[in-house]
């Protein structure tokens, strides 16, 4: 891993600070992209290796591709793209959702990612050679009630991995997807926008996952041999079953 240049989305909170703390602790350049610059340099201050911030949104495609025009040379060349942001907003049947709420998802969970794949691309393409490691869910392989759209947004992000590998095969780039069960993060703050007390209720009972357990999970992925493609790695909390069955403590 020591000097391969590591561009990590959402890298501001939850997940992506905790892959960016886990690939630098093992000498990786990194890119840290995000909305809040206040952030991405407070975790550049923790970080014992050379980075370079990238602020912009993914839901904004040509913030998204200017951003990634910006990069000097000797940083163009990515090896690893960690697509990480993403978000979550409302949990309420299609009939009283607020269609703002289904915007914000697919935009940033489905399309975001898309455009920052096709940003990176051109660069490995014509080297032959990296490997993209998108960030699911448990939520993209079975649907609960009051997540159609969460869930819709997660399953795209599955099936266009899996179409992308299928794509970049020949060039032999890796492309491979974790998916987490329950992660306390501020994920389910965003959600219920910012009603603390509900969003501790998803984690009550449960010895939930931590974003240090996945950027553990992620940085496995990476460092498999280049002969070896992790395709899929769906990671749990032990107390949870799949999306809905949770054996909570009373």
């Amino acid at each position: 891993m020591k000097n391969k240049i590591v561009c990590i989305t959402g890298a501001s909170s939850g997940i992506g600070w905790a892959t960016a703390m886990a690939f630098a602790n093992h000498g990786a350049r990194l890119i840290l992209c995000g909305r809040r610059k206040n952030k991405l340099e407070e975790l550049q201050q923790l970080l014992n290796t050379e980075c370079k911030q990238l602020i912009f949104d993914v839901r904004n495609r040509k913030a998204v591709f200017q951003a990634f025009e910006s990069l000097p040379k000797d940083w163009e060349q990515i090896d690893i793209l960690i697509n990480n942001a993403g978000n979550a907003h409302g949990l309420d049947p299609v009939q009283t959702a607020n269609i703002d709420d289904w915007d914000a998802m697919i935009d940033g969970n489905v399309k975001g990612l898309m455009y920052v794949t096709k940003a990176v691309l051109p660069q490995m393409v014509s080297a032959k050679r990296g490997q993209i490691i998108n960030l699911g869910s448990i939520s993209g392989r079975e649907v609960y009630p009051n997540g159609s759209v969460y869930c819709s947004s997660k399953f795209a992000v599955d099936a266009f991995t899996n179409g992308l590998r299928i794509d970049l095969n020949p060039v032999g780039i890796r492309v491979g997807a974790i998916h987490p069960g329950l992660v306390e993060t501020e994920f389910s703050n965003v959600r219920f926008k910012g009603d603390q007390e509900r969003a501790a209720k998803v984690y009550q009972g449960i010895e939930a996952l931590t974003p240090e357990d996945v950027a553990d999970a992620i940085l496995y992925m990476a460092n498999a041999p280049e002969k070896v493609t992790i395709a899929d790695l769906v990671i749990l909390p032990t107390r949870q079953a799949n999306s809905y069955v949770n054996n909570r403590l009373t």
